[in-house]
């Protein structure tokens, strides 16, 4: 992947993987009028409705880039549409995390608007009217946040990641791939019977692959965002290259999601967040190198 063309093929690639089931989901719950929960596709990282549903929330800021650098206005409009099905879905999946996510990445876009008054009266009124769309199951879902100490699903995460803790203060680089093993857990969970996955990028990684393992995993995500920066800055200022700009600005609000999202969920090795670290890698290498200087040219020769 070198070229413009790449990278974009790139970004519809997957906003068209992850949107069909975003689509299709968002259509469900406005058919249901959000009584069920919205699953992907099974036998896949993101089977499950939090999984799926933090997959939905990262794509919606890619399909905002390609919004942003395309010129066909039904393509805008398809788009545009596309995103707030996503969105829908993702509320319709009643997930704690993706609520959690899409606040964050709303904030970070908000914080990044040009009128941030007019801006905030937007999100907030998108916000409003999906939520007073759905049902009083999801209000009283979303309201045991909370209440955490009161929820079983809570309580096992907390489990999980006190485990995670006490690998990594034991054992200098973690106890390995898949520690939700009845030997690991009966060593190390302040719960021996209740052996579950950490329920956390952090402390999955923290418990698999210890502290070193947790710095060079946030090393890693720290060192995107700043390249995603990079282009959003940088690439603003030439007129060839201001197509990045969009890529790197909404790349940084995709990770705020999955920063977000992914505390509540075991998703550090699932590849979509990794994909976009290639596309900010490509941007960066392809605005850095000359490519766009031969491209430039080809399209206007002197």
């Amino acid at each position: 992947l070198y070229t413009r063309k790449h990278i974009v093929a790139l970004a519809w690639v997957l906003a068209a993987s992850i949107g069909f089931y975003g689509v299709k989901g968002g259509l469900f719950t406005l058919a249901t009028g959000g009584s069920h929960r919205v699953w992907g596709p099974e036998g896949t990282y993101i089977g499950g409705n939090n999984e799926v549903a933090l997959a939905l929330v990262m794509i919606i800021p890619l399909m905002q880039f390609l919004r942003l650098t395309t010129d066909k206005l039904w393509v805008k409009h398809g788009l545009l549409a596309a995103m707030l099905l996503c969105a829908v879905a993702a509320l319709g999946s009643q997930s704690r995390g993706a609520l959690l996510a899409i606040g964050a990445m709303a904030t970070v876009m908000w914080w990044r608007g040009r009128n941030r008054f007019w801006g905030g009266v937007f999100l907030v009124s998108i916000a409003a009217g999906l939520i007073a769309f759905m049902p009083d199951s999801w209000m009283e879902r979303m309201q045991t946040i909370q209440t955490y100490e009161q929820d079983d699903s809570a309580l096992q995460r907390l489990n999980a990641w006190e485990m995670a803790w006490n690998i990594a203060r034991s054992n200098v680089f973690g106890a390995g791939f898949m520690v939700a093993q009845p030997d690991v857990c009966a060593l190390y969970s302040p719960i021996p019977t209740d052996c579950r996955a950490a329920h956390s990028i952090y402390f999955m990684v923290l418990g698999e692959h210890g502290f070193i393992g947790l710095f060079l995993f946030l090393l890693l995500w720290i060192l995107v965002w700043r390249s995603a920066g990079y282009l959003r800055i940088e690439a603003a200022k030439q007129p060839d290259t201001r197509w990045l700009a969009p890529l790197g600005a909404m790349a940084q609000v995709s990770l705020a999601g999955y920063a977000v999202g992914g505390a509540f969920l075991s998703l550090a090795y699932y590849d979509l967040p990794y994909n976009i670290l290639v596309l900010v890698v490509l941007g960066r290498r392809w605005m850095e190198g000359k490519a766009w200087r031969e491209e430039a040219q080809h399209r206007h020769p002197t």
